[in-house]
């Protein structure tokens, strides 16, 4: 995994997770790889990876079972959606749209770049 120099590593991390669930890589109530496992896979302190665990578990996205490690909670998937969604409205699209704004850039010309991608 290559880091950004712009967001915590631990951010990062979580967001990496937050893509495996998306993606299925994590099914809801299925266990996440241990701190020890995931910071030898990533390269990372172990610290690191319990600071992105307890982010992740403070959002409901994952849960901790005492003595068994860390699970994706159920509708994990669909919290992470929303969560997603609301960072697009929010931070996204109003710097998209500025950008648009600033380079005269039309909607007719964004719908017509994404039906060529399609």
């Amino acid at each position: 995994m290559e880091f950004k120099n712009n967001k915590p590593i631990f951010l990062q991390i979580a967001e990496h997770i937050c893509d495996g669930i998306l993606q299925g890589t994590y099914t809801e109530g299925e266990r996440l790889p241990s701190v020890r496992e995931y910071a030898a896979e990533v390269e990372v302190n172990a610290n690191t990876i319990v600071r992105s665990y307890e982010w992740l578990s403070q959002k409901g996205i994952i849960f901790n079972k005492r003595g068994m490690g860390y699970f994706a909670s159920q509708g994990a998937k669909e919290t992470v959606r929303e969560s997603l969604r609301e960072a697009f409205f929010q931070e996204t699209l109003p710097e998209f749209v500025g950008q648009m704004q600033k380079l005269g850039i039309t909607v007719e010309e964004v719908e017509q770049a994404i039906n060529t991608q399609s």
